[in-house]
């Protein structure tokens, strides 16, 4: 199967142009939420952060995971039915590798976000000390 390239896939502007994303429809709606499950699960982005720097054999996911190797087939099978990962045999070997790259610039936009509510957080706590202090 041959990798895709970002350039595959388009970008948030050529995806929804100047439609209103308050109209999109439910079955739109419903392939975007498909999407984000399949990327809830933490075993899935164990997987997902291993093939960050290449393709990646089940034992070689395993030993970067420490998941087992029922689980870590499961999850390889979730991601590749929906695209995220593909799979590339090799004679008697089976090889994954990121599918999707637009992948990565998501999960550092979440990041990102989860980074940012915890500073916003922190100076919340930071305040509620300072507050305590003057009793």
């Amino acid at each position: 199967m041959p990798k895709i390239t970002a350039s595959q896939y388009p970008n948030e502007t050529t995806l929804l142009g100047n439609q209103d994303v308050s109209n999109l429809s439910p079955a739109v709606l419903a392939m975007i939420a498909d999407f984000f499950k399949v990327l809830s699960e933490m075993s899935r982005l164990q997987i997902i952060c291993a093939l960050k720097n290449g393709e990646k054999n089940v034992s070689q996911i395993i030993e970067m995971t420490g998941l087992g190797q029922a689980n870590v087939s499961k999850h390889l099978k979730v991601l590749t039915q929906a695209g995220i990962v593909n799979r590339n045999q090799e004679g008697v070997n089976v090889f994954y590798a990121i599918a999707n790259p637009l992948v990565f610039p998501l999960c550092d936009i979440v990041c990102n976000s989860i980074a940012t509510q915890l500073q916003q957080q922190n100076k919340q706590l930071e305040s509620l000390k300072s507050f305590q202090e003057l009793f």
